[in-house]
């Protein structure tokens, strides 16, 4: 399983209707810091959002990826929405 698709998974937690992944990892390659892990673009949608300020739905998804924040995931960007918005 590569690493999308790990966070993928594990983002199932949330319930999501949409989940988009990019990566940018090619777009930093060999910028200080960059020697383990990758740089990911994250747009979720998930009805868990509803009521969180930004900052406690970045929470959210930070403790869904846990795991992978310290080797699979360098630097990570989040847009988080509920299907409303």
């Amino acid at each position: 399983m590569n690493t999308i698709e790990a966070m993928r998974e594990r983002l199932a937690t949330l319930a999501p209707t949409t989940v988009e992944i990019g990566d940018d990892s090619a777009l930093h390659a060999g910028h200080a810091g960059a020697r383990g892990g990758g740089h990911y673009r994250l747009t979720i949608v998930s009805p868990r959002f509803a009521g969180c300020s930004t900052m406690q739905r970045h929470r959210l998804v930070y403790d869904a990826l846990a795991p992978m924040m310290r080797q699979e995931i360098h630097a990570l960007s989040i847009t988080a929405k509920t299907p409303e918005e």
